[in-house]
């Protein structure tokens, strides 16, 4: 008998010690991820009443606006904490999972998300697994939403909230865009930052439709960070967020700027 997949304990860590439930409402850049996120997936969903599959859905952050907008939604995730707070969103049921090895049966949902475990795997293997599992559970014709954290991104972060003149920083964004994997030396966890192109072809190697690609925040979010960051200013609500919202709209059908966002969301067909 196979052994089920486990999560790597840094990554249970992180999220144990962190607040994911906050991460998209209290900075601009988060905020900007958000409502991308959520306009991205409305244009693309099937009408509600659907059954939507959130796999690695962390607090149920998308689960509630989902669940308000009258969608049937189930959260899969492996930090005990996070499926405590998304069941406790009304109308959200939730489950402790792992996107390798799903415990839904086939062709069960018309909607499976994967918004966050796709970048905790390293290997190209663990990737390939979440998304067979999310194809199989998904009804023929169903909607597949797969999200990436963008390779460029650590560069473009450093650019606007660190410096990046130190040579150990030089030396491990170098790494990172050669190689795409993240150890988790800064504010964040055990990462895998993929190029577009990358996460295209990982779609299609399952069998699954050829994808369509977005950027979620478009290029303007590094600016709002980097202003956030050394004014301290929260800009929520300012002409620099409408800009940089205004700005990944705009930039939607290049994608030669898809890479310039902070996250890459593709869609496919099962």
């Amino acid at each position: 008998m196979t052994s089920k997949p486990s999560v790597r304990p840094e990554i249970i860590d992180f999220y144990a010690r962190s607040d994911e439930a906050a991460r998209l409402s209290t900075t601009a850049t988060g905020v900007l991820e958000f409502t991308r996120t959520r306009e991205l997936l409305r244009r693309h969903l099937p009408p509600a009443p659907a059954r939507v599959l959130d796999v690695g859905g962390g607090p149920g952050t998308h689960a509630r606006w989902l669940a308000d907008d009258g969608y049937t939604v189930h959260v899969v995730d492996p930090v005990p904490k996070h499926v405590t707070q998304a069941t406790a969103v009304a109308g959200v049921t939730a489950e402790l999972g792992d996107a390798r090895s799903l415990s839904a049966a086939a062709g069960t949902y018309d909607v499976v998300l994967l918004l966050g475990p796709l970048y905790h795997l390293h290997d190209k293997t663990d990737r390939i697994s979440a998304l067979r599992e999310a194809a199989r559970v998904a009804r023929p014709g169903g909607l597949i939403a797969a999200a990436a954290i963008s390779r460029y991104s650590p560069l473009l972060d450093y650019i606007a909230t660190t410096g990046i003149t130190e040579s150990a920083i030089q030396d491990g964004v170098r790494d990172t865009l050669a190689q795409g994997r993240y150890a988790g030396q800064r504010g964040f966890t055990v990462a895998y930052f993929q190029t577009s192109t990358e996460l295209r072809a990982e779609i299609t190697a399952v069998g699954l439709t050829d994808p369509t690609l977005f950027g979620i925040e478009g290029p303007g979010w590094v600016a709002v960070k980097a202003i956030e960051k050394y004014t301290g200013a929260n800009l929520m609500g300012t002409d620099m967020y409408e800009a940089a919202l205004a700005a990944a709209r705009l930039a939607e059908p290049h994608p030669a700027l898809t890479d310039a966002s902070a996250h890459i969301l593709a869609f496919t067909q099962a």
